[in-house]
C-alpha cells in the first residue's frame, strides 16, 4: 500500500475517510496488516504529507491510532494526550490538520479502562495531573448513575467506561464551541467530527455516528 499523495487525498470524503479507518480496524482485529513498505513511504512522504484523518486519542500505550487503524506513514495526524482532552493547542493542531493540510475527518477516540478517566473518577491530585483530570470531571458529573458514591470510583469499570464515553461527547462539544473554523467546515460538509471508543480487551473500535 502506497502513501497518500495530493491526488489520492483529493479523492477522499469524510465518509470515505471513515470507511478507511473502519477497514483498518477490521484488519487489526484479524491481525491482517496491509502490505506496506515503510521505508518506501518515508521516501514518498519526504516532500510533503497528505493525510486523510485526524485522530485525537489518549496517550495510553495500548491505543496507538496508527496501529489500531492499520495506517502507514503520512496517513493520519495523531494527536495524543491523557484522557483525549481538548485544549487550545489541540484545537489549533486540528485546525491546521483540516484547514491547511486537508484532512476531512476528526475522530475523538476514547478507550475502555482509561487511566486518566479513573483518576478523574477518584478525584486524583498530583502536580500538573490535577489540572488535567479536572478537565474530565464534567464527564464524571454528567454520568448520573450510579448515585451511590461508593460505586462512583475507578473500581467500578462500567462507571469508568460510561464516563469515558461521556468524555468523548463533551470533547466533541468543546470542539464545536471553541473552534468556529472546524464548526464552519463541518457545517459546509468539508469535514466530519465523530466520537469513537476503543476496547482494550478486543481491539475493536466502535464509532458513534
Amino acid at each position: 500500500m502506497k502513501a497518500h499523495t495530493k491526488e489520492t487525498q483529493a479523492t477522499m470524503t469524510p465518509q470515505k475517510s471513515l470507511q478507511y479507518l473502519k477497514e483498518g480496524n477490521q484488519r487489526f482485529q484479524k491481525n491482517l496488516k496491509a502490505n506496506r513498505n515503510l521505508l518506501e513511504q518515508v521516501n514518498d512522504t519526504s516532500d510533503g504529507q497528505f493525510p486523510f484523518a485526524t485522530i485525537l486519542s489518549c496517550i495510553d500505550s495500548r491505543v496507538s491510532a496508527e496501529l489500531v487503524f492499520d495506517q502507514g506513514l503520512g496517513d493520519i495526524f495523531s494527536v495524543r494526550v491523557a484522557g483525549n482532552i481538548v485544549n487550545e493547542d489541540i484545537l489549533g493542531s486540528m485546525e491546521f490538520a483540516c484547514k491547511l493540510a486537508g484532512t476531512e475527518l476528526i475522530v475523538v477516540l476514547g478507550h475502555t479502562s482509561c487511566g486518566a478517566v479513573k483518576g478523574a473518577c477518584d478525584h486524583a491530585e498530583m502536580g500538573n495531573l490535577t489540572k488535567l483530570v479536572q478537565k474530565i470531571t464534567p464527564a464524571v458529573n454528567a454520568v448520573t448513575e450510579p448515585k451511590d458514591e461508593s460505586l462512583r470510583s475507578s473500581k467500578n469499570l462500567d462507571f469508568v467506561d460510561n464516563v469515558s464515553h461521556m468524555n468523548v461527547q463533551l470533547m466533541i462539544d468543546r470542539i464545536h464551541a471553541e473552534s468556529p473554523i472546524l464548526t464552519e467546515m463541518e457545517k459546509n460538509n468539508e469535514i466530519k467530527i465523530i466520537g469513537a471508543m476503543y476496547n482494550v480487551n478486543s481491539g475493536a473500535v466502535t464509532f458513534y455516528e
